[in-house]
């Protein structure tokens, strides 16, 4: 029986470790993209232009 709670606490553990690798995994890609300035700023632009976006969008559907 201990051996089932053991593996039991495992999951969670498994979960975030996994969880850390799909996002470092994901963001490697444009932390390359940081390494030259051009390609900084128009990333940097993309994200900022996206990000309002977003966010005027989320305030015309709930209608603020």
């Amino acid at each position: 029986m201990n051996d089932f709670w053991a593996n039991i606490v495992r999951y969670p553990r498994f979960f975030i470790s996994s969880l850390v690798g799909l996002i470092l995994v994901i963001l490697t890609p444009f932390r390359n993209l940081f390494k030259n300035p051009k390609s900084r700023i128009v990333v940097i632009l993309f994200l900022l232009i996206f990000l309002l976006s977003l966010y005027f969008i989320l305030i015309n559907m709930v209608g603020l």
